[in-house]
């Protein structure tokens, strides 16, 4: 008797796949419980497709791949339906694929099955895979692939795996297996006690063992019952037995092809692993394997950065004789975290040191690279005793060097113009002689430094300077001369550190100078660490700025205090020069004094005090050749403090008074200073001379003489 006979007496059909050609053979006993004419004969898929159920035929294609992909019988019941949607029947299914070349052909069987009577006892798992649990599958895949997405660490994508709870199924034990050369290790297991992943830890892949011989194969191992382990895996059975668990599954982690570790689900209770429970634990560990994939990748970058970063930056030390230093560096939170900010700390030949901080345009490895050479550079110029304005020139020709170089040496303009020889760098470099507190610096391109004095104020001193590192080689850069007193703090930081959080300059500032003013009191190291959290921690999240779009960027900043007690009524100063050619820089100056006037109690007076230091620098970038060298400086007598202002020239010429008619547009300011100030003055020097005036904060408390009491009679033209 044939083949098709029996299987035709127990009404069961005969049907081959051929998925090449998408053609599908149906013996006659099959075309007739697919409802068609009861004829053996060759179909199209879509003639096939059109007789199950919608549902069921997309639930098919799953447990057919997944059956492929393991090499393991196909399983399934599939509704019949008419050409008008109604169901006919319920047919089951079992199929067994043979590869042909690169593809595959499907022969199967298909039989009816009784659909189950209300009462009968009919259970879930006997009913198609659909409804509520289709849905709670599809639910439990997306939350499991967006949580293990989001992992950015081999224990965070652990922990996540540990909390996934799968829909009817979950397990209780589970264990991640890792590949190193030949043996087999664990990388991470959930639901077992301390000490009970001994006996796996090192293992070799040639062990009787299910994670093993899945690394191995790149196949799933299904074990539904203790008797099925045991039966296939005598060897390693009593490691498992004492654990008390019933079923078992051991799914390979593959990316790219390759087999890189095994996943354990185990189960406390019996699970027969349904065609639809196989194909979750195959996703899953899918997504698992580019999860931990990912990571591998990720922890690789961060060590990479971090060795990085400690080869760059320098340790503050030996400690500098009656000096504070704290310094942070933050990389951007994108790529490798690799940037070309930098800091540095050089002692110098004549027992001064020098602080630099600097940033090189880029976010990458080459411009890590190049900051590199760069900081190198800088400290040979600085050993060699230059003044600052020389160091930063020689780093500026050395910078523009590295242009021309990879110039020559590419093969052309479009290469040339993605070397890192291309790029520009900020910097600004100081020489501190820690026993007066005298800083000589020269700028860059970059942001000015801040001084933190003993009571609390917060000085932004704009200082004079050129263009960034790299574009012109015969830039100058000027020099700038400060003193930090005892207890002052010098600040100085890169521009990320000022806008990031979508700022730009002045709101940055803003924002660092309320910090700067609430830590005044604090260590170094505390105040340090507030910056860096007012930019990055929690809080910077609710003090965005207008730039809110803007990219984020590398932050370096460093901070150095002069040791010792201030004095009780230490003086406040500022001082900056109005250049010929920088006219913009009268603002500044007000602004400056603004900013040393901060808690002076009278508005009126801090009024005052800005339009006669604005007359007063007007008046020398009008009427001399020179530059304007303003002097500024609060102090505290027994019953008042006292502002004087100074205004310096290298003229000869003094001025006088004048008697300006109602249309004059000048020779007010005499008037003004008479007006306004306590006391003023004109004094000679050796080269040029120095006007100056005073404010008292209580007037009425007769610290000072009345308005124009002192005043010298002006002698020559203003």
């Amino acid at each position: 008797m044939r083949t098709e006979d029996v299987l035709a007496a127990i009404a069961t059909g005969l049907w081959r796949w051929d998925n090449a050609s998408r053609t599908i053979t149906l013996d006659a006993e099959a075309a007739r419980l697919l409802g068609l004419p009861a004829e053996s004969g060759d179909f199209t898929e879509s003639v096939v497709r059109s007789r199950f159920h919608p549902v069921d035929w997309n639930e098919i294609n799953g447990i057919v791949g997944l059956a492929v992909a393991e090499d393991t019988l196909a399983e399934a019941r599939l509704r019949i339906v008419d050409g008008t949607g109604r169901v006919l029947r319920t047919v089951r299914s079992r199929c067994k694929h043979i590869m042909r070349d690169r593809d595959f052909e499907l022969v199967g069987t298909v039989q009816e099955v009784p659909e189950p009577q209300p009462g009968t006892g009919a259970t879930a798992a006997q009913t198609p895979i659909t409804g509520d649990w289709r849905r709670s599958r599809e639910a439990f895949l997306l939350d499991a692939g967006r949580a293990l997405a989001e992992a950015r660490s081999t224990a965070e994508v652990l922990r996540v795996a540990a909390s996934l709870s799968m829909p009817g199924f979950s397990p209780d034990g589970l264990a991640v297996f890792g590949v190193a050369g030949e043996r087999l290790t664990i990388i991470g297991h959930h639901g077992h006690g301390e000490g009970d992943d001994d006996p796996f830890t090192d293992m070799s892949l040639d062990t009787d063992y299910p994670a093993a011989e899945v690394v191995r194969t790149g196949r799933a191992a299904y074990l539904p019952s203790p008797e099925e382990y045991r039966r296939r895996y005598p060897t390693t059975w009593p490691l498992a037995q004492r654990f008390g668990r019933q079923s078992w599954a051991f799914l390979p982690l593959i990316v790219a092809g390759r087999t890189m570790g095994a996943w354990m689900a185990a189960f406390k209770h019996p699970v027969a692993f349904t065609p639809g429970e196989r194909s979750v634990l195959t996703t899953v560990a899918r997504m698992l394997a580019q999860a931990l994939a990912r990571a591998g990748v990720a922890e690789s970058e961060r060590e990479l950065s971090l060795g990085l970063q400690r080869s760059m930056m320098p340790v503050i030390s030996p400690a500098v004789p009656g000096m504070s230093v704290a310094a942070r560096y933050i990389p951007t939170g994108g790529g490798l975290q690799v940037g070309g900010d930098w800091y540095d700390v050089i002692p110098l030949p004549t027992g001064r040191f020098a602080l630099v901080i600097g940033d090189v345009q880029g976010h990458d490895v080459r411009a890590a690279g190049l900051m590199g050479q760069l900081r190198i550079a800088l400290r040979a110029y600085a050993s060699e005793g230059h003044r600052p304005d020389a160091v930063l020139s020689r780093a500026s020709r050395f910078l523009h060097g590295l242009h021309d170089f990879f110039e020559t040496d590419a093969a052309g303009a479009d290469e040339a113009s993605d070397h890192p020889g291309s790029r520009f760098a900020t910097c600004l470099y100081l020489e501190v002689e820690p026993a007066t507190g005298r800083i000589e610096l020269a700028r860059a391109g970059h942001p000015d430094p801040v001084v933190l004095t003993a009571d609390g104020t917060v000085l932004l001193h704009t200082t004079e300077g050129g263009l960034p590192l790299g574009i012109d080689p015969d830039t100058d850069y000027p020099t700038t001369r400060l003193a930090l007193e005892p207890g002052e703090t010098l600040m100085v930081c890169t521009d990320g550190l000022l806008e990031t959080g979508g700022h730009d300059l002045d709101t940055g500032w803003a924002r660092l100078r309320k910090v700067l003013e609430e830590h005044a009191d604090t260590s170094l190291e505390e105040l340090a660490d507030a910056l860096v959290e007012a930019v990055h921690g929690p809080g910077s999240h609710y003090t965005t700025g207008p730039l809110a779009d803007r990219r984020e960027d590398d932050i370096a900043v460093m901070l150095l205090s002069r040791d010792g007690t201030p004095t009780r009524q230490a003086p406040r100063r500022t001082a900056m020069n109005v250049a010929q050619a920088e006219p913009e820089r009268v603002a500044a100056a007000r602004q400056q004094l603004r900013e040393l006037l901060h808690d002076w109690l009278d508005e009126e007076q801090i009024d005052s005090a800005v339009l006669m230091v604005s007359e007063m620098a007007t008046n020398v970038l009008v009427h001399t050749d020179g530059n304007a060298l303003l002097v500024a400086e609060v102090t505290c007598a027994d019953s008042a403090r006292r502002l004087r202002v100074e205004v310096a020239d290298t003229s000869d010429e003094l001025p006088h008074r004048r008697r300006p008619g109602e249309m004059a547009s000048s020779g007010r300011g005499l008037l003004l200073m008479e007006m306004l100030a306590d006391r003023w003055g004109v004094d000679p020097r050796g080269e040029g001379k120095s006007i100056w005036f005073e404010l008292y904060e209580s007037p009425a408390a007769g610290a000072g003489p009345e308005p124009g009491e002192e005043s010298e009679e002006p002698v020559a033209a203003e």
